[in-house]
Protein backbone atom coordinates (compact mmCIF):
# COMPACT_ATOMS: atom_id res chain seq x y z
CA UNK A 1 0.00 0.00 0.00
CA UNK A 2 2.84 2.70 -0.89
CA UNK A 3 0.63 4.69 -2.35
CA UNK A 4 -1.44 5.01 0.35
CA UNK A 5 1.34 6.52 2.50
CA UNK A 6 2.08 8.56 0.01
CA UNK A 7 -1.73 9.57 0.35
CA UNK A 8 -1.55 9.90 3.50
CA UNK A 9 0.14 13.36 2.96
CA UNK A 10 -2.14 14.66 0.82
CA UNK A 11 -4.71 13.42 3.26
CA UNK A 12 -3.34 15.88 6.11
CA UNK A 13 -3.56 18.66 3.63
CA UNK A 14 -7.24 18.08 3.08
CA UNK A 15 -7.55 17.94 6.65
CA UNK A 16 -5.89 21.50 7.48
CA UNK A 17 -8.14 22.54 4.49
CA UNK A 18 -11.21 21.14 6.97
CA UNK A 19 -9.90 22.63 9.56
CA UNK A 20 -10.01 25.87 8.18
CA UNK A 21 -13.69 25.64 7.77
CA UNK A 22 -14.85 26.96 11.34
CA UNK A 23 -18.37 24.88 11.17
CA UNK A 24 -18.98 25.73 14.92
CA UNK A 25 -22.30 24.02 16.05
CA UNK A 26 -23.84 25.96 17.82
CA UNK A 27 -25.23 27.42 16.05
CA UNK A 28 -24.07 25.46 12.64
CA UNK A 29 -21.90 27.87 10.71
CA UNK A 30 -20.05 27.54 7.91
CA UNK A 31 -21.75 24.46 6.72
CA UNK A 32 -22.15 25.31 2.91
CA UNK A 33 -18.66 26.31 2.90
CA UNK A 34 -17.51 22.61 3.93
CA UNK A 35 -20.36 21.11 1.68
CA UNK A 36 -18.50 23.22 -1.23
CA UNK A 37 -15.35 21.44 -0.42
CA UNK A 38 -15.82 18.41 0.25
CA UNK A 39 -18.02 18.08 -2.43
CA UNK A 40 -15.40 18.92 -4.81
CA UNK A 41 -12.97 16.61 -3.43
CA UNK A 42 -14.94 13.80 -3.92
CA UNK A 43 -16.24 14.89 -7.57
CA UNK A 44 -12.12 14.85 -8.13
CA UNK A 45 -11.74 11.37 -6.45
CA UNK A 46 -14.29 9.65 -8.86
CA UNK A 47 -17.46 9.60 -6.26
CA UNK A 48 -20.96 10.82 -7.76
CA UNK A 49 -21.85 13.30 -4.85
CA UNK A 50 -25.12 14.80 -3.95
CA UNK A 51 -25.62 17.40 -1.46
CA UNK A 52 -28.80 16.97 0.51
CA UNK A 53 -29.81 20.71 2.18
CA UNK A 54 -32.35 19.81 5.03
CA UNK A 55 -35.61 21.42 4.77
CA UNK A 56 -35.72 24.80 7.37
CA UNK A 57 -39.11 23.18 8.58
CA UNK A 58 -37.00 19.82 9.62
CA UNK A 59 -34.61 21.39 11.66
CA UNK A 60 -37.25 23.76 12.72
CA UNK A 61 -39.34 20.79 14.71
CA UNK A 62 -36.05 19.86 16.17
CA UNK A 63 -33.43 22.83 17.12
CA UNK A 64 -35.49 26.04 16.26
CA UNK A 65 -33.25 28.53 17.76
CA UNK A 66 -31.03 27.37 14.96
CA UNK A 67 -32.89 27.02 12.38
CA UNK A 68 -32.21 30.23 10.14
CA UNK A 69 -28.65 28.32 9.49
CA UNK A 70 -28.74 25.86 6.73
CA UNK A 71 -27.99 22.39 7.51
CA UNK A 72 -26.55 20.35 4.47
CA UNK A 73 -25.37 16.64 4.34
CA UNK A 74 -22.64 15.39 1.52
CA UNK A 75 -23.86 11.75 0.12
CA UNK A 76 -21.34 10.22 -2.04
CA UNK A 77 -20.91 6.95 -3.49
CA UNK A 78 -18.35 5.08 -5.53
CA UNK A 79 -19.46 1.97 -7.56
CA UNK A 80 -22.93 0.52 -8.20
CA UNK A 81 -23.29 -3.08 -6.84
CA UNK A 82 -23.86 -4.36 -3.30
CA UNK A 83 -22.75 -5.10 -0.58
CA UNK A 84 -22.78 -1.24 0.28
CA UNK A 85 -20.08 0.09 2.65
CA UNK A 86 -20.25 3.06 4.22
CA UNK A 87 -18.11 5.97 5.69
CA UNK A 88 -20.19 8.84 8.04
CA UNK A 89 -18.15 11.47 9.42
CA UNK A 90 -19.88 14.31 11.18
CA UNK A 91 -17.96 17.91 10.34
CA UNK A 92 -19.54 20.10 13.07
CA UNK A 93 -17.15 21.09 15.68
CA UNK A 94 -17.55 22.70 19.12
CA UNK A 95 -17.04 26.62 19.87
CA UNK A 96 -13.06 26.84 20.38
CA UNK A 97 -13.17 28.11 23.76
CA UNK A 98 -10.43 29.44 25.95
CA UNK A 99 -6.89 28.78 26.68
CA UNK A 100 -5.49 27.78 22.82
CA UNK A 101 -1.48 28.48 22.47
CA UNK A 102 -2.59 28.22 18.50
CA UNK A 103 -5.00 29.84 16.37
CA UNK A 104 -7.92 26.80 16.31
CA UNK A 105 -8.50 27.61 12.69
CA UNK A 106 -5.65 28.16 11.56
CA UNK A 107 -4.15 24.59 11.65
CA UNK A 108 -0.62 23.84 12.08
CA UNK A 109 1.58 20.72 11.74
CA UNK A 110 3.81 20.26 15.08
CA UNK A 111 6.42 17.09 16.11
CA UNK A 112 3.98 14.88 14.44
CA UNK A 113 0.57 15.96 15.63
CA UNK A 114 -2.13 18.71 13.88
CA UNK A 115 -3.51 21.09 15.85
CA UNK A 116 -6.82 22.61 15.07
CA UNK A 117 -10.40 22.39 16.41
CA UNK A 118 -12.19 19.23 15.34
CA UNK A 119 -8.51 17.83 14.16
CA UNK A 120 -9.73 14.75 16.02
CA UNK A 121 -13.44 15.18 16.58
CA UNK A 122 -13.65 14.53 13.92
CA UNK A 123 -12.45 15.61 10.73
CA UNK A 124 -9.64 13.80 11.23
CA UNK A 125 -11.52 10.79 10.62
CA UNK A 126 -13.26 12.07 7.37
CA UNK A 127 -9.66 12.46 5.97
CA UNK A 128 -8.48 8.68 6.54
CA UNK A 129 -11.64 7.86 4.24
CA UNK A 130 -10.75 10.23 1.77
CA UNK A 131 -6.65 8.83 1.77
CA UNK A 132 -8.37 5.48 1.47
CA UNK A 133 -10.67 5.88 -1.37
CA UNK A 134 -8.02 7.81 -3.07
CA UNK A 135 -6.15 4.36 -2.74
CA UNK A 136 -8.86 2.52 -4.41
CA UNK A 137 -9.56 5.16 -7.55
CA UNK A 138 -5.61 5.41 -7.87
CA UNK A 139 -5.63 1.21 -7.80
CA UNK A 140 -7.76 0.66 -10.77
CA UNK A 141 -9.63 -1.87 -9.09
CA UNK A 142 -13.49 -1.65 -9.76
CA UNK A 143 -15.55 -2.42 -6.50
CA UNK A 144 -18.23 -5.61 -6.88
CA UNK A 145 -19.75 -3.51 -4.49
CA UNK A 146 -20.02 0.50 -3.72
CA UNK A 147 -18.56 2.89 -1.38
CA UNK A 148 -20.50 5.12 0.05
CA UNK A 149 -19.40 8.40 2.20
CA UNK A 150 -21.74 10.21 4.30
CA UNK A 151 -20.69 13.69 5.55
CA UNK A 152 -23.07 15.26 8.18
CA UNK A 153 -23.42 18.19 10.52
CA UNK A 154 -24.95 18.16 13.44
CA UNK A 155 -23.66 15.80 15.77
CA UNK A 156 -22.40 17.88 18.33
CA UNK A 157 -26.05 18.64 19.38
CA UNK A 158 -27.62 15.55 18.78
CA UNK A 159 -27.32 14.47 15.38
CA UNK A 160 -31.30 14.48 14.10
CA UNK A 161 -30.55 16.90 11.32
CA UNK A 162 -27.44 15.11 10.63
CA UNK A 163 -27.51 11.20 10.24
CA UNK A 164 -30.91 11.24 11.81
CA UNK A 165 -32.34 12.58 8.72
CA UNK A 166 -30.05 11.05 6.39
CA UNK A 167 -31.46 7.31 7.77
CA UNK A 168 -35.17 8.43 8.49
CA UNK A 169 -35.72 10.46 5.87
CA UNK A 170 -33.57 10.28 2.80
CA UNK A 171 -33.35 6.13 3.56
CA UNK A 172 -29.86 5.12 2.97
CA UNK A 173 -29.52 1.32 3.49
CA UNK A 174 -25.75 0.57 3.36
CA UNK A 175 -24.83 -3.17 4.37
CA UNK A 176 -22.51 -1.65 6.78
CA UNK A 177 -21.73 1.22 8.43
CA UNK A 178 -18.44 2.99 9.63
CA UNK A 179 -18.84 5.97 11.92
CA UNK A 180 -15.39 7.47 12.24
CA UNK A 181 -15.32 9.40 15.54
CA UNK A 182 -11.55 8.92 17.86
CA UNK A 183 -12.36 6.30 18.84
CA UNK A 184 -8.26 5.10 18.54
CA UNK A 185 -6.34 3.07 16.19
CA UNK A 186 -6.76 -0.10 19.33
CA UNK A 187 -10.21 -0.13 19.60
CA UNK A 188 -13.66 -0.63 17.69
CA UNK A 189 -16.55 0.85 19.17
CA UNK A 190 -19.37 -1.58 19.05
CA UNK A 191 -22.27 0.51 20.63
CA UNK A 192 -23.05 3.39 23.02
CA UNK A 193 -24.42 3.92 26.21
CA UNK A 194 -27.69 6.09 25.75
CA UNK A 195 -29.54 9.10 28.27
CA UNK A 196 -32.01 10.07 29.25
CA UNK A 197 -32.41 13.69 30.76
CA UNK A 198 -34.87 14.83 33.38
CA UNK A 199 -35.99 18.09 35.20
CA UNK A 200 -37.17 17.48 38.14
CA UNK A 201 -39.31 20.61 39.23
CA UNK A 202 -40.09 21.92 43.07
CA UNK A 203 -42.91 24.49 43.70
CA UNK A 204 -43.81 25.84 47.20
CA UNK A 205 -44.93 29.31 48.01
CA UNK A 206 -43.19 32.77 48.03
CA UNK A 207 -42.77 34.92 50.46
CA UNK A 208 -40.71 37.83 52.24
CA UNK A 209 -37.39 36.69 53.91
CA UNK A 210 -38.17 38.15 56.96
CA UNK A 211 -41.29 36.01 57.26
CA UNK A 212 -40.09 32.59 55.93
CA UNK A 213 -43.11 30.91 58.20
CA UNK A 214 -45.71 32.46 55.30
CA UNK A 215 -44.16 30.39 52.57
CA UNK A 216 -43.37 27.21 51.81
CA UNK A 217 -39.03 26.99 50.43
CA UNK A 218 -38.97 25.33 47.69
CA UNK A 219 -35.37 25.12 47.75
CA UNK A 220 -35.61 23.47 51.14
CA UNK A 221 -38.17 21.17 49.48
CA UNK A 222 -35.92 20.43 46.63
CA UNK A 223 -32.86 19.75 48.38
CA UNK A 224 -34.60 17.22 50.21
CA UNK A 225 -36.01 15.28 46.72
CA UNK A 226 -32.58 15.69 45.76
CA UNK A 227 -31.04 13.48 48.50
CA UNK A 228 -33.80 10.99 48.23
CA UNK A 229 -32.85 11.00 44.80
CA UNK A 230 -29.45 10.12 45.21
CA UNK A 231 -29.36 7.59 47.76
CA UNK A 232 -32.20 5.54 46.97
CA UNK A 233 -32.70 5.71 42.71
CA UNK A 234 -29.65 6.37 42.07
CA UNK A 235 -27.92 3.66 44.77
CA UNK A 236 -30.55 1.29 43.26
CA UNK A 237 -28.61 0.98 40.04
CA UNK A 238 -24.88 0.45 41.64
CA UNK A 239 -25.96 -3.15 41.70
CA UNK A 240 -26.80 -3.42 37.78
CA UNK A 241 -23.99 -4.25 35.44
CA UNK A 242 -23.51 -4.65 31.79
CA UNK A 243 -22.13 -7.60 30.07
CA UNK A 244 -20.03 -5.81 27.24
CA UNK A 245 -16.51 -4.36 27.83
CA UNK A 246 -16.38 -0.59 28.44
CA UNK A 247 -13.08 1.63 27.86
CA UNK A 248 -13.72 2.62 31.43
CA UNK A 249 -14.36 -0.51 33.49
CA UNK A 250 -16.71 1.77 35.76
CA UNK A 251 -19.23 2.66 32.80
CA UNK A 252 -20.30 -0.63 32.69
CA UNK A 253 -23.38 0.11 35.50
CA UNK A 254 -25.97 2.87 34.27
CA UNK A 255 -25.55 6.28 36.26
CA UNK A 256 -27.83 9.16 37.76
CA UNK A 257 -26.19 12.34 37.51
CA UNK A 258 -28.16 14.92 39.15
CA UNK A 259 -27.70 19.21 39.60
CA UNK A 260 -26.13 19.76 35.91
CA UNK A 261 -28.29 22.49 35.92
CA UNK A 262 -30.42 24.18 38.80
CA UNK A 263 -33.19 26.62 38.67
CA UNK A 264 -35.17 28.83 41.31
CA UNK A 265 -34.82 31.83 43.78
CA UNK A 266 -35.40 35.21 42.86
CA UNK A 267 -33.48 37.09 45.71
CA UNK A 268 -31.83 36.77 48.98
CA UNK A 269 -34.25 38.04 50.55
CA UNK A 270 -37.36 36.24 49.04
CA UNK A 271 -38.56 32.71 50.23
CA UNK A 272 -38.01 30.58 46.78
CA UNK A 273 -41.67 29.63 45.44
CA UNK A 274 -39.94 27.55 42.81
CA UNK A 275 -36.70 25.35 42.36
CA UNK A 276 -35.74 22.46 39.75
CA UNK A 277 -32.67 20.43 39.11
CA UNK A 278 -31.05 18.00 36.75
CA UNK A 279 -31.14 14.53 35.74
CA UNK A 280 -28.66 12.85 33.57
CA UNK A 281 -29.72 9.01 33.33
CA UNK A 282 -26.89 6.94 31.22
CA UNK A 283 -28.33 3.94 29.88
CA UNK A 284 -26.40 0.38 28.95
CA UNK A 285 -27.74 -1.68 26.10
CA UNK A 286 -29.52 -4.17 28.02
CA UNK A 287 -31.86 -1.09 28.97
CA UNK A 288 -34.99 0.53 27.50
CA UNK A 289 -35.21 3.80 27.05
CA UNK A 290 -39.12 3.85 27.68
CA UNK A 291 -38.25 1.72 30.85
CA UNK A 292 -35.79 4.23 32.20
CA UNK A 293 -38.32 6.99 31.89
CA UNK A 294 -41.06 5.08 33.81
CA UNK A 295 -39.25 4.41 36.77
CA UNK A 296 -37.40 8.34 37.15
CA UNK A 297 -41.39 9.80 36.83
CA UNK A 298 -42.43 6.73 38.98
CA UNK A 299 -39.98 7.57 41.28
CA UNK A 300 -40.58 11.48 41.35
CA UNK A 301 -43.88 10.61 41.64
CA UNK A 302 -43.79 8.67 44.71
CA UNK A 303 -41.72 11.02 46.71
CA UNK A 304 -44.50 14.02 45.32
CA UNK A 305 -47.34 11.90 47.33
CA UNK A 306 -45.11 11.91 50.53
CA UNK A 307 -44.39 15.59 50.20
CA UNK A 308 -47.89 17.30 48.84
CA UNK A 309 -48.59 16.71 53.10
CA UNK A 310 -45.75 19.77 53.72
CA UNK A 311 -47.46 21.37 50.87
CA UNK A 312 -45.10 21.45 48.29
CA UNK A 313 -45.86 20.10 44.52
CA UNK A 314 -43.23 18.19 43.01
CA UNK A 315 -42.82 16.69 39.04
CA UNK A 316 -40.67 15.60 36.85
CA UNK A 317 -40.68 15.45 32.73
CA UNK A 318 -38.50 14.14 30.65
CA UNK A 319 -36.36 16.84 28.86
CA UNK A 320 -34.55 14.55 26.06
CA UNK A 321 -33.99 11.21 25.20
CA UNK A 322 -30.73 9.16 23.67
CA UNK A 323 -31.49 5.64 23.20
CA UNK A 324 -27.90 3.09 23.09
CA UNK A 325 -26.93 1.38 20.25
CA UNK A 326 -25.01 -2.51 19.84
CA UNK A 327 -24.16 -4.31 17.06
CA UNK A 328 -23.45 -8.02 17.91
CA UNK A 329 -19.89 -9.04 18.81
CA UNK A 330 -19.77 -11.90 16.90
CA UNK A 331 -21.49 -9.74 13.72
CA UNK A 332 -19.32 -9.87 10.67
CA UNK A 333 -18.55 -6.57 10.40
CA UNK A 334 -17.54 -6.51 14.19
CA UNK A 335 -15.40 -9.85 13.77
CA UNK A 336 -13.76 -8.31 10.13
CA UNK A 337 -12.49 -5.21 11.69
CA UNK A 338 -10.79 -6.72 14.55
CA UNK A 339 -9.58 -8.96 12.07
CA UNK A 340 -7.98 -6.33 9.70
CA UNK A 341 -7.74 -3.81 12.37
CA UNK A 342 -4.64 -6.36 14.29
CA UNK A 343 -3.78 -7.66 10.74
CA UNK A 344 -2.41 -3.81 10.33
CA UNK A 345 -1.44 -2.84 13.48
CA UNK A 346 0.32 -6.00 14.45
CA UNK A 347 -1.04 -5.46 17.86
CA UNK A 348 -4.52 -6.51 19.75
CA UNK A 349 -7.57 -4.46 19.29
CA UNK A 350 -10.12 -4.03 22.16
CA UNK A 351 -13.83 -3.91 21.28
CA UNK A 352 -15.55 -1.77 23.50
CA UNK A 353 -18.91 0.33 24.46
CA UNK A 354 -18.51 4.15 24.16
CA UNK A 355 -19.55 6.05 27.15
CA UNK A 356 -20.68 8.86 25.07
CA UNK A 357 -23.56 8.78 22.68
CA UNK A 358 -22.37 8.51 18.89
CA UNK A 359 -25.24 8.58 15.81
CA UNK A 360 -24.48 5.05 15.53
CA UNK A 361 -27.85 4.54 16.88
CA UNK A 362 -29.62 5.74 13.99
CA UNK A 363 -27.83 3.28 12.39
CA UNK A 364 -28.43 0.49 14.73
CA UNK A 365 -32.13 1.03 15.23
CA UNK A 366 -32.92 0.09 11.31
CA UNK A 367 -30.64 -2.66 11.82
CA UNK A 368 -27.76 -1.76 9.77
CA UNK A 369 -24.68 -3.73 11.31
CA UNK A 370 -22.48 -0.42 12.65
CA UNK A 371 -19.12 -0.38 14.51
CA UNK A 372 -17.49 3.48 15.68
CA UNK A 373 -13.92 3.10 14.61
CA UNK A 374 -11.45 6.21 13.76
CA UNK A 375 -8.12 7.95 14.17
CA UNK A 376 -7.50 9.98 17.57
CA UNK A 377 -7.63 10.80 20.85
CA UNK A 378 -11.09 11.00 22.58
CA UNK A 379 -9.48 12.86 25.32
CA UNK A 380 -8.92 15.92 23.38
CA UNK A 381 -11.63 16.22 21.83
CA UNK A 382 -13.20 19.57 22.96
CA UNK A 383 -9.80 20.39 25.11
CA UNK A 384 -7.91 23.40 23.89
CA UNK A 385 -5.13 22.76 21.41
CA UNK A 386 -6.83 19.85 20.09
CA UNK A 387 -4.59 17.80 17.87
CA UNK A 388 -4.41 14.35 15.98
CA UNK A 389 -1.48 12.45 15.75
CA UNK A 390 -0.45 12.55 11.91
CA UNK A 391 0.76 8.25 12.17
CA UNK A 392 -3.20 7.65 13.56
CA UNK A 393 -4.58 8.97 10.18
CA UNK A 394 -2.43 7.09 8.18
CA UNK A 395 -3.02 3.54 10.34
CA UNK A 396 -6.72 3.96 10.38
CA UNK A 397 -6.68 4.48 6.89
CA UNK A 398 -5.00 1.30 6.27
CA UNK A 399 -7.91 -0.58 7.99
CA UNK A 400 -10.25 1.16 6.16
CA UNK A 401 -8.42 0.60 2.78
CA UNK A 402 -8.29 -3.23 4.28
CA UNK A 403 -12.18 -3.33 4.84
CA UNK A 404 -12.43 -1.73 1.58
CA UNK A 405 -11.08 -5.30 0.22
CA UNK A 406 -12.60 -7.49 2.02
CA UNK A 407 -16.30 -6.24 1.52
CA UNK A 408 -16.48 -4.33 -1.70
CA UNK A 409 -13.36 -5.71 -4.18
Amino acid sequence: MGSLERNVEWGIEVLKDMVSVPTVNPPGERYGEFAKLSKELLEELGFGVDVVEVPRSYVERHYPEYAQYPRYIVLARYGEGRPVLHFNGHYDVVPAGSGWTKDPFSPVVESGRVYGRGSSDMKGGIAAFLVAAKTLVESGRRPKGSIEVALVPDEEIGGLTGSGYLVREVGVRPDYAIIGEPSGSGTVWIGHKGAVWAIVEVFGRQAHGSTPWLGVNAFEAMVEVAQRFAREYAASLEARRSSYEYDDPRGARPTAMIGGEVRGGAKVNVVPGYCAFSVDRRVVPEERVEEVKREILEFVERVARELEKKGVKVSARITNELPPALTDPSSELVKTIKAVAEEVLEAGVRTTVCLGGLDMRFYTEVGIPTVTYGPGLLGVAHIADEYIPVEEIGRVARVYYSLIEKFVL
